[in-house]
């Protein structure tokens, strides 16, 4: 009876442990499975101004307050980050050069260009303006003026999607700049905000997006002296990477970000981003949805 009794107590001591460890194991794997869909990251590459502008981290910590999903970045001008997005290694880019996006998508390295949000462009310069272009309604015709006058003129030239667009607005103005006039600011590729820094400190002109010059106008003296040309418009795109030529990105995951950045929800947060700090917003919704806030 008591060699019966160890062994009855022996199996149900056993048997318990089972049970306890069985429930232990399920635990442990559902936290192991939460935490895995924790640690799901997005990888972007987006060109340099929204970054600077705050908008790009206010997005994302949006996102993964709401879903646990982390999107991560990496600044680069317009075309640097299309090679990024060539890597295979980022799931979307965030960019600002129509021409190179659509060369990036026939190219098959992304699927569709998707509307996202827009500002603009201005021609700042320094407020004594000897090139008289102040007011000038036409973008063209204070670019003429610039170059009439020997002016200096700061460019980025660093094919990021700032530069495209000056070079873009040369072109239709019928000049080919150069001389020593036409400056190629040699830390371009570091961004808008030093760039303008630059030309603040050279009082030159230059081509810049009006959020640029929001955030940073406390630090210069230079000033907006053309703006509302329609030329001036700034249009921002999102481009997922193409997963059919690289299997390891994550569309599913970008899909469902993209979704949300294009929807009522994120595009509130275009809408209203920079109000509060600079009284007025930096950027304006751009997709389907966003166009009817």
């Amino acid at each position: 009876m008591k060699r019966s009794k160890v062994i009855f107590t022996v199996l149900f001591m056993a048997l318990s442990l089972l049970i306890v460890g069985g429930c232990q194991s399920t635990k442990t794997d559902q936290e192991a499975d939460k935490n895995q869909e924790q640690k799901k990251q997005i990888l972007m590459a987006s060109t340099i101004g929204p970054i600077d502008a705050g908008i790009v981290p206010a997005l994302e910590d949006a996102y993964e307050q709401k879903t646990g999903v982390r999107v991560r970045h990496v600044g680069a001008g317009t075309s640097a980050a299309l090679e990024l997005g060539k890597s295979g290694t980022f799931d979307l880019v965030l960019v600002h050069a129509k021409t190179l996006e659509e060369k990036f998508v026939a190219d098959g390295f992304g699927t569709e260009r998707i509307d996202f949000m827009y500002n603009d462009f201005v021609i700042v310069g320094p407020s004594e303006d000897p090139a008289g272009i102040k007011g000038e309604k036409s973008a063209l015709t204070a670019l003429k003026k610039i170059k009439d006058s020997k002016t200096p003129f700061i460019s980025r030239g660093d094919k990021s999607g700032t530069n495209v667009k000056e070079l873009e607005l040369w072109e239709a103005a019928g000049i080919k700049p150069s001389g020593n006039w036409y400056q190629i600011y040699k830390l371009g590729a570091s961004g808008n905000a030093p760039t303008l820094l630059y030309t603040d400190e050279q009082k030159a002109y230059t081509v810049m997006d009006r959020a640029t010059y929001i955030t940073n106008k406390d630090k210069i003296k230079s000033k907006v002296l053309v703006e509302n040309d329609e030329l001036l418009l700034n249009y921002i795109t999102l481009i997922p990477v193409n997963q059919a030529k690289f299997p390891k990105i994550d569309a599913e995951s970008t899909k469902a970000f993209i979704q949300w950045l294009v929807s009522e929800e994120g595009q509130k947060i275009v809408k209203e981003f920079g109000k509060d700090k600079y009284g007025e917003p930096l950027f304006f919704p751009n997709s389907p949805a966003g166009k009817k806030l």
